[in-house]
């Protein structure tokens, strides 16, 4: 039977591994759920629910799907994954319980705790007169973060204490983030290069893709409020192989360990948001996902069968040498709506996306075709990912690719990938 492969989500995350899947050498079927409007173009599309665990069961046995990957943290904190799982089909995304190392950063703190895994100092509050209390112990410049799922968007990192309290304000009593903000984590602040390490694990054994680094402030020089990300390139030089090596050792394998140790083994990618101190890496966050946008950067760098690296995990038993790493670089470029994160409004027009498709790689997210044009329809519309030698060349190619798109209501930064920095030693 040929390979039937169905990605869950919406997204230019989803979208990235549809295509890349579609480049194994198998070249299996792909189908989407519920995809998008540029997702549709190349593959067959599902309108399905992604975090309606009956749904998705009902679709992967309809299809005779041979193994699922779950995009979003969503249907991972819905039980998808364990349904799937109870029927017998192979999945590529973490448990409900595993998936709380994204869905709860006070239990991803408790694990790490566990685990000894390098974090930073932290507490966690349920009150706003606790919280505000504590604002002493910390910062500036504070570090704010909603408990659980935010979209990328519940951190605050500010040296305004005004800011800061505002900020627990909104999430305590204000339900900014609905149950995700019902409590708050106030961390310590770390100084040094952001850095992003995606493990695809099988519960014990993992294999590291190429580290990236994000973008997640709205505007150019890191300024505005926190996103879910404006782009992202990789391979990140920060990131030598010593730091891979020091990153398997006192991350990725103690936090498997631990979860293995609850009766919980982690089976999928993990993601490891690090922050390259002077003392060595230390955890700012895990997501139970592959990141986005970077894995829009990390994907066209992998050769062999990413399909076989996943399916083999969810089996748990690993192929570590089922994708190589390609030499060169790749970046994306995030457009997204003019008033992206807080006052999105939709409606606008990218004009030239799809003539720009043979310069760069084009991953949809929040777009509607419309007449042969692409309205905007979310906060992160499409991205742009271009590959060259090294990132300078990749990054030429994005920027050229923008400068001839054109049309209103949309935007995008223009410093993705400017500076590159350059490696740090690890501890």
């Amino acid at each position: 039977m040929s390979e039937r492969i169905l990605v869950l989500g919406s997204g230019g995350r989803e979208h990235a591994l549809a295509w890349r899947l579609a480049r194994d050498p198998g070249r299996p079927g792909i189908h989407v759920a519920p995809g998008n409007d540029g997702m549709a173009l190349t593959f067959t599309r599902h309108a399905v629910r992604e975090t309606d665990p009956a749904a998705v069961v009902e679709l992967a046995r309809r299809i005779a799907a041979t193994l699922v990957v779950v995009g979003p943290e969503a249907p991972l904190a819905a039980g998808v994954s364990d349904a799937l799982v109870a029927a017998g089909i192979p999945v590529s995304g973490a448990s409900a319980a595993g998936a709380q190392l994204e869905s709860s950063k006070w239990f991803a703190k408790q694990i790490m705790r566990e685990a000894a895994v390098p974090t930073a100092r932290a507490e966690m509050f349920s009150t706003l007169r606790e919280a505000e209390a504590a604002l002493d112990r910390f910062g500036p410049p504070w570090v704010v973060k909603a408990d659980g799922l935010a979209a990328g968007k519940g951190v605050l990192v500010s040296d305004s204490r005004d800011e800061a309290r505002a900020f627990l304000a909104a999430c305590l009593e204000g339900g900014r983030f609905g149950d995700g903000g019902h409590r708050v984590v106030l961390e310590e602040f770390l100084a040094g290069e952001e850095a992003s390490v995606i493990a695809i694990c099988d519960g014990e054994r993992h294999v590291l893709l190429p580290a990236a680094r994000d973008y997640k402030r709205a505007f150019d020089a890191d300024a505005g409020p926190n996103t879910g990300g404006m782009g992202s390139f990789a391979p990140t030089p920060a990131v030598t192989p010593e730091v891979e090596d020091t990153v398997s050792a006192q991350v990725i394998t103690p936090v498997l360990r631990a979860l293995a140790a609850r009766g919980t083994p982690y089976r999928g990618a993990l993601y490891a948001g690090l922050m390259l101190t002077a003392a060595g890496p230390r955890v700012i966050e895990f997501n139970a996902r592959f990141g986005d946008p970077e894995t829009q950067s990390i994907l066209p760098l992998l050769g062999g069968s990413l399909g076989t690296l996943l399916a083999s995990a969810a089996k748990g038993a690993i192929e570590r040498d089922a994708v190589t790493r390609m030499a060169g670089a790749a970046v994306t470029l995030a457009l997204v709506d003019e008033g992206y994160p807080d006052a999105v409004r939709g409606g606008g027009v990218i004009e030239g996306l799809g003539s720009c498709a043979s310069e760069v790689t084009v991953f949809h997210a929040g777009t509607r075709q419309e007449q042969g044009g692409w309205v905007v329809r979310g906060g992160r519309a499409a991205y742009l990912t271009a590959t060259g030698s090294h990132v300078e060349e990749a990054r030429a190619r994005v920027m050229a690719a923008r400068a001839r798109l054109s049309g209103t209501g949309w935007r995008s930064r223009g410093d993705i990938a400017a500076v590159v920095a350059q490696p740090m030693r690890s501890a």
